[in-house]
């Protein structure tokens, strides 16, 4: 992506924040677009978090759905209609080529799903239209987004959907403008929509070097501040977001006061935080889940006895107490302990080098064979440290002659060529955004109703059993029965491993002391409004 300079934004200063000052953040990795509706990658949509809003969200430190962008909402006795009743007096941003004329209002909504909805839409291909979080969890059962009134837009259902209010709270569904983006295609520049972001967020986008930083100023307009929410209010004179994929560089920057808040820092890592003297350990528990998947598009890996082998080589208990620093738990379920749904009576795979070099024969391997193993680069709370993790399971894999060659990328490069299916054993993962266990599973072990993956199922792995159960739990809405559908879904991908689930641990942040009114996300990511800096 081309640097974003000089966007004509600046006008949003003109109401000064209250407690004035610059913060800076370092983060792991570049966004990958400025568009939430084409990604799923929390680097980018915690980027994205501070410049756009959902019409609902989960509160920050919490699991509860909260009014965003509407105010209420309403659910049909059938559970196939949910009315949403919008805020009115939103504010939008500016930039150079946009000035808004009217405030947000149900058009931008019909616009925004739309969009990923109907793929005659003019602007259904621009960028790509790989809309991430919409195709897996939403294509199939949306049939409709009606405005009812400028106030008042109704989502229609082809089916209930259980986790609807947690899916519409997910950051890639945020909201965008019709007005913008009629504007942009009149002018024979429809990209510019996901390049330059008008949003009504507390922050907007000022600058964008790749790889370097992210500049924000505060929308001094926004609806948070307008009706005295001080959690979604503006109160800095900027925002700095530096990219340092390093974790310790991260952290040494914080130390050295470079950077106020720290995101991911190296787990081992906890008590020089603690003993910076400047700086605060933040501690989150998060539901995530970490895995390497097997490519079903190379033909090896469609014999379940070679899968069956390679899961078996590895050690997976101690892998799970370097990788996580003690904070992790050896597991096969898919769904996190943190989260219900979890199954506890899944274990890891068994560890047994024999069994695997006499499935490896079997297979009509008996002298093993040469594969590629991805490392992710940056560090997460599904995966801290994707090379020792990878190192780890080259080494485990050698001892039964299956030579693994470790492979990495940067962070937007990696996901991209991910899904792209490149990777033959990518090691992959994601954080909970909302409080159900269907999104992990389906945002990257499912397929559509076509037998199309999803793009983050960079494994290919469509399973019709594993696929009708997840189904059927969306579809109902007693948790118990849903639970049991969710378990029996889980071990379903246990005997047929298409993935070895490595783990998962706490999130950790460093934040100077100085830092006021920061808190954490337990669900998606965190937001800067609200924050201080103390003199």
């Amino acid at each position: 992506m081309k640097s974003i300079a000089s966007l004509g934004i600046v006008t949003l200063l003109a109401t000064a924040p209250v407690h004035a000052a610059d913060l800076s953040v370092c983060i792991e990795g570049s966004p990958e677009t400025f568009n939430p509706e084409l990604s799923s990658n929390g680097t980018t949509l915690f980027v994205l978090g501070q410049i756009y809003d959902n019409l609902i969200s989960v509160k920050a430190g919490s699991s509860e759905i909260v009014p965003a962008l509407a105010e209420s909402w309403a659910i049909s006795e059938d559970g196939k209609t949910y009315t949403f009743k919008l805020r009115q007096g939103v504010k939008w941003q500016s930039n150079d080529s946009f000035k808004p004329t009217r405030d947000f209002n149900a058009d931008d909504v019909v616009f925004t799903f739309e969009r990923m909805l109907d793929p005659k839409h003019p602007y259904a291909e621009v960028n790509g239209g790989n809309y991430i979080t919409f195709t897996t969890k939403l294509a199939d059962v949306l049939e409709s987004v009606k405005k009812v009134d400028d106030h008042t837009v109704a989502f229609k259902l082809k089916t209930p959907l259980a986790p609807f209010l947690g899916i519409m709270a997910h950051q890639s569904l945020a909201i965008t403008s019709a007005e913008y983006a009629d504007v942009l295609q009149k002018a024979g520049t429809p990209e510019l929509l996901d390049r330059q972001p008008i949003g009504t967020g507390p922050f907007a986008l000022q600058d964008y070097q790749p790889d370097s930083a992210v500049r924000l100023v505060p929308f001094a307009e926004t609806w948070g501040a307008a009706i005295g929410d001080e959690a979604r209010t503006p109160k800095v004179d900027s925002v700095v977001m530096a990219i340092s994929p390093d974790a310790s560089v991260r952290l040494q920057r914080a130390m050295a006061d470079e950077c106020q808040i720290a995101l991911y820092p190296n787990l081992a890592d906890r008590d020089r935080i603690q003993n910076s003297g400047n700086l605060e350990l933040v501690r989150t528990p998060v539901a995530s889940t970490g895995f390497i998947t097997f490519n079903f598009k190379e033909e090896i890996f469609r014999n379940k006895k070679v899968r069956e082998a390679l899961a078996s080589a590895i050690n997976i208990r101690p892998l799970v107490d370097v990788v996580y620093d003690g904070t992790g738990k050896a597991t096969g379920s898919l769904v996190p302990p943190a989260l219900w749904g979890h199954d506890e009576q899944i274990g890891p795979y068994d560890y047994d080098p024999q069994k695997a070099k006499a499935l490896l024969k079997e297979a009509g391997y008996p002298d093993g064979f040469s594969t590629e193993l991805w490392a992710v680069p940056v560090s997460r709370p599904y995966m801290p440290h994707g090379n020792r993790a990878a190192e780890m399971i080259q080494a485990d894999w050698a001892a039964i002659g299956v030579k693994a060659e470790i492979v990495t990328y940067e962070w937007s490069e990696y996901i991209a060529r991910s899904r792209a299916g490149e990777a033959k054993v990518g090691m992959f993962g994601g954080i909970y955004d909302f409080p159900d266990p269907s999104q992990i599973p389906n945002n990257y072990f499912s397929c559509d109703s076509a037998g199309k993956p999803s793009p983050s199922n960079i494994g290919s792995w469509c399973n019709a059993e594993f696929i009708d159960l997840m189904n059927k739990a969306g579809a109902i809405t007693d948790q118990a029965e849903r639970e049991k559908l969710y378990k029996q879904a889980q071990q379903v991908f246990h005997e047929e491993v298409p993935a070895v689930i490595l783990g998962g641990a706490d999130t950790i942040t460093a934040v100077n002391k100085k830092v006021k009114g920061y808190r954490e996300a337990i669900f998606g990511t965190s937001r800067l409004s609200g924050v201080t800096i103390a003199e």
